[in-house]
């Protein structure tokens, strides 16, 4: 029986390409030259998309694939796909959630940990050679008993949370609306909560609500002793209002994994010390991104044998 055809639309790992070609035909697309002419004639013999959360589905897309069914994507985060129209179009969407949760949280305590003892610019100041004419290294700041404020405390923001307990430190939180089962102080302001925190922590999901949501003032009210830490998406923060206020000392410091327009990094943020940037690289662990790869391909499997999904978005 032949393999129903999946058009790869998106970069994706070695090992979950050949995960999938055991139970589909995977079509880049990318190498199809003319994309739009490829599309014009074998659109219609597409079904399945996998992408990833980066890159998504665009709508134009999904328009050239009229027998379109379900776009698997890989990664927790599906702010790349339109799942409003999608829904219209009668596609299901499917992310990986879970899977990442603890390495997510590992890492968002990693970074806390390595802004507030300015690990960054340690390590920088060793690999100047600084150390053999200098005996004074960065100094940086205690984080045991500090006031972490999370914004978005979901499944990846418990998992901090807890972690965050083992440093004794405060901890109140900002959602949509606040939950019955923490113990957590909820704060229904993200300037207040901001105002309260030593390091705000982003963690929630990038929609039109959440869209630069950490403006100015948020960012001002955190003030020259806090600082942000983003491992969430680029699009919550209002990146010009970010540097600005990180080159007049305005804010204290960040930590950034993510940025508005990736891979691109604002130029202003290369050499200040009292920032750490990161590629991108919450769930980047041998051990989470198989287990990603393993969703997808169960939801793929699931699919063509049931017509069900195992972890559906819409």
């Amino acid at each position: 029986m032949d393999k129903p055809k999946a058009l790869l639309v998106a970069g994706i790992s070695a090992e979950l390409k050949g995960m999938l070609a055991e139970v589909v035909e995977l079509v880049p697309l990318n190498k199809q030259g003319d994309a739009n002419q490829f599309l014009a004639d074998q659109g219609a013999d597409f079904e399945l998309v996998v992408t990833s959360a980066g890159k998504g589905c665009a709508n134009a897309l999904m328009e050239q694939l009229p027998n379109l069914k379900v776009i698997f994507n890989w990664g927790v985060g599906y702010d790349q796909v339109d799942v409003e129209f999608a829904t219209s179009r009668s596609v299901q969407v499917t992310n990986t959630p879970d899977v990442l949760n603890e390495c997510v949280a590992d890492m968002a305590i990693g970074m806390l940990i390595s802004q507030a003892r300015c690990m960054g610019e340690a390590e920088r100041f060793v690999r100047r050679g600084e150390w053999l004419s200098n005996p004074t290294p960065p100094m940086g700041q205690k984080v045991s008993g500090k006031r972490l404020g999370i914004v978005g405390l979901g499944r990846i923001g418990l998992e901090t949370a807890k972690r965050a307990e083992a440093f004794s430190m405060q901890i109140r939180y900002h959602n949509r609306h606040p939950r019955e089962d923490v113990d957590y102080a909820y704060e229904a302001s993200i300037v207040e909560l901001a105002k309260w925190s030593d390091y705000l922590l982003l963690l929630c999901p990038s929609t039109p609500e959440t869209y630069q949501m950490i403006d100015r003032e948020v960012l001002q009210a955190l003030g020259p002793q806090s600082s942000l830490i983003n491992i969430a998406r680029g699009a919550v923060v209002d990146q010009k209002a970010l540097v600005d206020l990180l080159l007049s000392g305005e804010l204290g410091g960040a930590a950034l994994d993510v940025f508005e327009r990736e891979p691109e990094v604002p130029e202003a943020l290369m050499d200040l010390p009292n920032v750490l940037l990161l590629p991108h690289v919450g769930s980047a662990t041998f051990e989470t991104r198989t287990a990603m790869a393993q969703l997808v391909v169960d939801n793929v499997k699931a699919y063509i044998e049931s017509g069900s999904l195992v972890t559906p978005v819409n």
